[in-house]
């Protein structure tokens, strides 16, 4: 490329890699359809590959970047295509709902895959002003994201997840599609917030503590993990084995579990 993407020199410390295959972004946008007036956020805009676009059809859009050698590039290449506010700082110390104005907000990112699952359980905690997030990321935690109960890809991140959102993986990005290409393969996914039945009046901080005990590790029964929790007898209550695991419960399994006294 001749435009000033080309000089930009991609940075280890931020994970970067950048999307350039011009059919992905175009199928990119076909699935998030923005639409005029949305409050769009999009995290770790880098070049502007999907900026730009999302802009053309929505008209405003916000972003975040870390990098600061990257917004004014931004900035200068978003001049005509819309209303574009950047705003510089790491997304994890961002309040999302400050920034929907009153809006469902819609999420956006090729998010950087060595902090990916920090920031979706940041966006997690703003999900009831959340409509709906469209991610890029590696193939793997998308796996784990959509995962079912008895797998090896089955654990925290899945039950966390299916428990706030509805998980639709979209379809796989090869490595080629970014520069510099990463070892890995890409995926799309969209998470819609839909709390889980039963979720309503659960200590979310018990819940949280139970699901993080259960997966600490693997091999454990649920009388081991849970120890200093829940004891034998009130798991088998409620009508769980105290010697299964955890990767064999489902998300409705551990609310019944957080219910528990």
């Amino acid at each position: 490329m001749s435009d000033w993407r080309s000089q930009q020199r991609p940075k280890k410390r931020y994970g970067q890699h950048f999307l350039h295959h011009t059919d992905i972004v175009r199928r990119i946008i076909e699935v998030i359809n923005p639409q005029p007036g949305e409050a769009l956020l999009e995290i770790g805009p880098g070049e502007g590959v999907l900026t730009l676009p999302l802009l053309q059809r929505c008209a405003a859009l916000t972003v975040i970047e870390l990098d600061l050698d990257l917004i004014e590039p931004l900035r200068s290449r978003a001049h005509d295509h819309g209303s574009l506010k950047i705003i510089h700082g790491d997304v994890l110390k961002t309040d999302l709902s400050a920034l929907a104005d009153g809006r469902p907000l819609r999420v956006v990112g090729n998010l950087p895959y060595y902090i990916s699952s920090p920031i979706l359980f940041h966006c997690l905690q703003y999900a009831a002003r959340i409509q709906d997030m469209h991610f890029m990321l590696q193939r793997e935690v998308v796996e784990r994201m959509a995962a079912s109960p008895g797998g090896k890809e089955y654990g925290r991140l899945s039950v966390m997840l299916q428990l706030a959102c509805r998980v639709e993986p979209l379809f796989t990005v090869p490595a080629e599609a970014f520069r510099p290409p990463p070892k890995v393969e890409s995926a799309m996914v969209r998470l819609i917030p839909q709390r889980a039945d039963g979720l309503d009046g659960v200590d979310i901080a018990r819940l949280e503590k139970i699901v993080r005990a259960g997966f600490s590790q693997r091999r454990k029964t649920l009388t081991n993990a849970l120890r200093g929790l829940l004891d034998a007898d009130a798991i088998r209550a409620i009508g769980l084995r105290p010697e299964a695991r955890a990767e064999t419960l489902s998300p409705a399994d551990f609310i019944r579990l957080a219910q528990l006294p």
